[in-house]
């Protein structure tokens, strides 16, 4: 009985593994992106050469501040009396911000004033009446915001493209979309050993009130540009490691073939590349396609 069982289990399993070799013989194929493409046929993409103005840009980030910052600080011991100005409140040099009762047993004082140094806005009052306060004891904070400003680091290498009035963008993203005009305004005349940078300044019109002190915010500065460049991506330039020529591959005449043509190129960004030599606008180029040569058989992608 034993040896019977053993036969129809292995007998089983037999069966079992021929149905299994039939199923995958005989399935269904299921349409592929290459499907009635040979195997030697290249499936490629193409785009078009155009004419494009080509920016080399550096993008830094710093937060926003004041063009003038203020911390207001009492001319005397004692307990906060009043704050005369709230966040938010036009403010004029040496108008009252708050009003500080001197700390003496026995005697009695006129309160103390705490005045503005500058013109502004109030940003911020950091103590409620009767608190205690010494010199040392920031009570409000004063900004001029009319223009900010945007403290950055740019690499040591970048030090020969800049220059004071350059044009900049900034962008925050609490305000989405919006686009700032700023100007590269001040230039530190040394180098940090550290971090092989030089800090500048960008500054920022903001009679509108949008950007707030503290704001992080991303500064776009254009090192060079090249005007009606006819250009392509990157990645359709390919380069010959033995020769260090440079082609691209074009479409033949029927568009069942790529031809390799021959180019000099210029301008480059983080994109695309100018093409000087060997390509016009409105031509069409493969893009990159591991394996393709020159000669290799292609289907164009519609």
């Amino acid at each position: 009985m034993k040896k019977r069982t053993k036969r129809r289990i292995i007998w089983g399993v037999v069966a079992l593994a021929f149905i299994l070799a039939l199923v995958v013989i005989f399935k269904p194929k299921t349409s592929g992106p290459l499907d009635g493409v040979a195997k030697d046929v290249f499936l490629v993409k193409q785009e078009t050469v155009q004419k494009r103005t080509l920016k080399h840009e550096l993008l830094m980030s710093g937060s926003i501040k004041a063009l003038e910052e203020a911390t207001l600080f009492p001319r005397v011991n004692g307990k906060l009396l009043k704050n005369v100005l709230r966040e938010g409140d036009a403010v004029k040099k040496n108008q009252t911000v708050s009003l500080i009762e001197r700390d003496e047993v026995g005697a009695v004082y006129e309160p103390v004033v705490v005045p503005s140094t500058i013109t502004g806005v109030v940003g911020r009052v950091y103590l409620d009446p009767g608190a205690n306060v010494t010199v040392s004891t920031p009570v409000a904070l004063v900004v001029n915001q009319e223009k900010v400003r945007v403290a950055v680091d740019i690499p040591e290498r970048y030090i020969g493209e800049i220059y004071k009035g350059q044009p900049a963008t900034l962008r925050v993203d609490a305000l989405p979309g919006k686009e700032f005009e700023a100007k590269l305004t001040i230039i530190s005349p040394v180098v940090d050993s550290t971090s092989r940078a030089v800090a500048v300044e960008f500054y920022a019109d903001n009679t509108k009130g949008l950007l707030k002190s503290g704001m992080f915010a991303k500064v776009d500065i254009t090192l060079s540009e090249k005007t009606n460049a006819v250009s392509v991506s990157k990645q359709s330039v390919y380069t010959d490691e033995e020769t260090n020529e440079t082609y691209v591959f074009v479409p033949s005449a029927d568009g069942k073939t790529a031809v390799r043509r021959n180019v000099k190129t210029g301008f480059i960004n983080s994109n695309h590349l100018e093409v000087s030599e060997g390509l016009s606008a409105g031509e069409q180029v493969l893009t990159f396609t591991y394996g393709l040569k020159d000669g290799s058989k292609i289907e164009l992608e519609k």
